[in-house]
């Protein structure tokens, strides 16, 4: 097994860099997706989310894989309608996943959706658009997250989807503990440089989600990855993810197929040695060359402060 190189956090806790994503896995399937990354393929991240419907399954397949807690780091993440009860949405994901403490816990999209409003995850308005309580002072949420640090609920917390504006204006102003990491979307289509050069500089460490793209993207099918794919004798997905972990990002990919769960550890770390300098340039430069593109966009009506995220509405 290709057991995962850790990276230290802002707080000295070590993360593997390379974790299996659970978003979009269906209940029956994660169960045995992370049974088997655990316990054949040598993952030790699980990166999971209430949001994703699939926390008490994502426990069983921990529990299955026979692996001792500590040396397993789980990631959760506080859904948009919960901002206001930091401590209540840890508590039922620790109860969903049936864990003691969580390695670190995120907020998962830096917006507060009505916590009364007409459905559990996405309250809308009568004209269709989600309800977004636009005045909530997102600084409230993060100190309820130090309260839960320090009472040792969680090892680490951080952000998701959260911008250099919504970081520098909402957040690290007010915070006592700096974010140990920041989850956004990373891929060679949405590489974010000047982003993450001022994550490192904060001492906020990126992960990489969808770093495969998503559904119907084209990243694999890429000339530039193709190339380097064939010059080292890998597979493009190893590229893709090698090129991150060579960069020192945390790697999420995600799938429930086992023998996709295991070539994607093994060839990203594998990929990870071989990448020249000269490739890591030439994959830097891919989006640049006209094909950046944000693949994951929700019709939040809100402008998160990135520089291709759409500002108007998008109508449901």
């Amino acid at each position: 097994m290709a057991l995962s190189p850790t990276i230290k956090l802002n707080n000295g806790v070590e993360i593997p860099i390379i974790g299996l994503g659970t978003w979009q896995s269906k209940p029956e399937e994660v169960i045995i997706a992370v049974e088997y990354a655990i316990k054949e393929a040598g993952y030790r991240h699980i990166d999971c989310a209430w949001a994703y419907g699939n926390e008490k399954e994502v426990g069983e397949g921990i529990r299955r894989s026979g692996v001792p807690r500590s040396e397993i780091f789980v990631t959760s993440k506080l859904w948009a309608t919960r901002l206001n009860d930091v401590e209540g949405a840890l508590d039922e994901s620790l109860a969903n996943l049936g864990l003691d403490y969580l390695d670190l816990y995120l907020i998962h999209w830096p917006i507060h959706l009505n916590p009364k409003g007409n459905h559990p995850n996405f309250p809308t308005l009568p004209n269709g658009h989600r309800d977004v309580v636009r005045d909530w002072p997102l600084r409230d949420t993060w100190a309820q997250l130090e309260a839960v640090l320090a009472k040792g609920k969680v090892r680490a917390i951080g952000v998701s989807n959260a911008s250099e504006r919504i970081l520098e204006e909402e957040i690290l102003p007010y915070a006592k503990v700096v974010p140990a990491v920041d989850q956004i979307e990373l891929h060679l289509y949405n590489p974010q440089h000047k982003f993450i050069r001022y994550l490192k500089s904060k001492g906020i460490v990126p992960q990489a989600y969808s770093p495969l793209g998503s559904t119907g993207a084209s990243l694999l099918q890429d000339e530039v990855a193709v190339a380097i794919a064939e010059k080292h004798g890998v597979a493009p997905a190893a590229v893709l993810l090698g090129w991150q972990v060579a960069k020192g990002i945390v790697t999420l990919p995600k799938s429930v197929t086992p023998e996709r769960i295991k070539a994607n550890i093994e060839g990203a770390l594998a990929a990870a040695k071989k990448l020249t300098a000269e490739d890591i340039e030439k994959l830097d430069g891919v989006a640049a060359t006209g094909k950046e593109v944000r693949l994951i966009q929700p019709p939040w009506g809100v402008d998160l402060g990135f520089d291709n995220w759409p500002v108007k509405y998008q109508t449901l």
